[in-house]
């Protein structure tokens, strides 16, 4: 079974587009996110409120 729905993959591909055209900004400083890892979190950030299926944040 899939552990992302295909809504949590558009969001992603979506940060991941926004990243490398410079225009995918972090939450509260603004600034631009260079980092890919940075940019996937985001994406399935905006999936798990959108109520895609993402699987739950781990925590330490």
């Amino acid at each position: 079974m899939a552990r992302y729905g295909k809504r949590a993959h558009k969001s992603v591909e979506r940060a991941m587009h926004k990243r490398k055209k410079g225009t995918l900004k972090s939450g509260k400083s603004g600034k631009p996110v260079k980092s890919r890892k940075q940019a996937v979190a985001i994406g399935l950030s905006e999936a798990r409120r959108k109520g895609a299926k993402v699987p739950k944040k781990k925590t330490a």
